[in-house]
């Protein structure tokens, strides 16, 4: 997937042999500046960069500045004057750093009460820091530790359930496609693989969906309260309209925890309506409760886009996709409702809000149109299955 900002890529930059000025719409100034002195030929000292508003960043503007270097580069053709550099948009689709593709085989055992004794996850795909941080890989003697987010034993991306026996693991298979921090990073993957497979143990188990995963989450009661909020929210434990489905998912990631609860209906065995999103949110804490509210909302266009729609795909060596017309998200007609349910569970470290409901979106939604369909649906966009959002 593409990150698709509505500001194609751009940088301003100015160079003389004595100086070289740069003004970028970018996610890491350090990242900038380094870019500029690089492309200069000038010292540190002799270099600056200024950091501009950025129309959507999310990912592409981080450690990636091959449009910083580019402005510098021309500007140096040009001394002592201001260059303005702005990408077509098939420039930005075509060159740009993209989701990692992956996928994941599960295996679990259950006991006769019901528990998850062994859970076996095994993750197969990119890695983004042997891309961009190659150095970090080799710390960790060949591991990426940023593909394990939202199933870590702990911490801001720690796994939010207890299993007896958990084993994960990694095959790391890297293409000539450039992987990058696509909003949400690795946590988008993770949440779908392990919630829709929580799914199915509590199906296996014969046992309702939020009763399996607070029996393995115990230890939890922050995830706990983001789970419980959800389903009393869409009325997990009241029977649904004639031809309503519900599904839910939760996660930790970047620090905060979250959950997400849908109601949804298929018509003609493939067109998809979602009625009805409640989501909950526990940061820690907040400061802004409304500017949360867009955040979150805005996570489930993003989460919903790449679940039914996005998708890059190479041919020949190349990206296919190369403007909206054919990278494709989705419509205010298409876009459910979201009610936001913010919880500050305090703690002593402050959660993201920006990125992690992105990943419950997909999670949700896919266990819903299971209730709705009895087909599990395990590869996206679902567009490729024949499936429309309405």
């Amino acid at each position: 997937m593409n990150h698709a900002t509505l500001e194609p890529q751009t940088a301003n930059a100015k160079w003389t042999p004595e100086s070289c000025e740069a003004w970028v719409p970018t996610q890491d100034g350090e990242a900038t500046l380094a870019a500029v002195i690089a492309a200069s030929g000038l010292p540190a000292e002799k270099c600056n960069a200024y950091k501009a508003n950025l129309g959507g960043g999310f990912g592409r503007r981080g450690a990636f500045q091959d449009y910083t270097t580019q402005a510098v580069n021309i500007a140096k053709q040009m001394p002592g004057t201001p260059i303005k550099l702005i990408w077509t948009r098939e420039e930005d689709m075509t060159q740009g750093r993209y989701h990692p593709v992956m996928m994941c085989k599960m295996t679990a055992s259950l006991d006769d009460k019901k528990n998850i004794t062994g859970l076996n996850m095994r993750l197969s795909g990119q890695s983004i820091l042997a891309a961009v941080r190659p150095a970090v890989v080799a710390a960790n003697k060949g591991k990426d530790p940023v593909v394990f987010q939202g199933l870590d034993p702990d911490g801001e991306h720690g796994i939010t359930y207890s299993f007896d026996n958990l084993m994960i693991d990694n095959a790391m298979r890297n293409t000539h496609v450039p992987p990058g921090f696509w909003r949400g990073v690795n946590v988008n993957q993770n949440a779908i693989f392990l919630e829709t497979f929580m799914d199915e143990m509590a199906e296996a188990a014969g046992m309702d969906a939020v009763e399996f995963r607070r029996k393995h989450m115990e230890k939890y009661p922050r995830a706990v309260a983001v789970l419980n909020a959800v389903a009393d929210g869409i009325g997990w434990t009241k029977p649904a309209k004639p031809g309503v489905f519900r599904g839910l998912a939760q996660m930790r990631s970047f620090g905060s925890y979250v959950a997400a609860a849908c109601e949804l209906s298929v018509t003609n065995g493939n067109e998809v309506k979602i009625h009805r999103i409640v989501a909950a949110t526990d940061p820690g804490y907040v400061v802004n409760p409304a500017q949360v509210a867009r955040q979150v909302s805005g996570s489930f266009v993003y989460g919903l886009s790449a679940l039914f729609e996005e998708e890059i795909t190479i041919e020949k060596g190349a990206v296919v996709q190369k403007n909206f017309d054919t990278f494709n998200s989705i419509r205010l007609s298409q876009m459910p409702k979201v009610e936001t349910i913010i919880i500050q569970g305090g703690g002593k470290d402050w959660g993201g809000v920006g990125e992690p409901t992105i990943a419950v979106a997909a999670p949700a939604v896919l266990n819903a149109i299971y209730r709705a369909t009895g087909k599990r649906l395990r590869t996206v966009p679902l567009k490729n299955s024949g499936i429309k959002l309405v």
